[in-house]
């Protein structure tokens, strides 16, 4: 599923408009990574918790010289994890 199938699939449910569907999901994106950047958590009870970490700085080697090594800088990067109910129901132990 892409973004345009879920905004599609999204519209259908509520009743809504297609476009007024891809506003929703564009807004959640944009809430997300704004509170991610800021350092903060976006938690969905059940569903799960948006996050950003830093993952070090190391040493790596330029693969167009193997020879030459560079510095990779540390960098924030999002993760997910999942709630508990999104769990169970992937395990088959609750249905939709």
């Amino acid at each position: 599923m892409n973004k345009a199938d879920l905004a599609a699939l999204l519209a259908e449910q509520l009743d809504v408009s297609k476009k007024l569907g891809e506003d929703f999901i564009a807004a959640f994106e944009e809430i997300v990574t704004r509170a991610l950047t800021r350092g903060e958590e976006v938690t969905i009870a059940g569903f799960g918790t948006f996050s950003s970490r830093t993952r070090k700085g190391r040493i790596g080697v330029n693969p167009q010289n193997p020879s030459e090594k560079i510095t990779i800088p540390s960098v924030l990067v999002p993760k997910f994890k999942a709630g508990k109910a999104l769990k169970d129901t992937l395990k088959g132990k609750r249905s939709i």
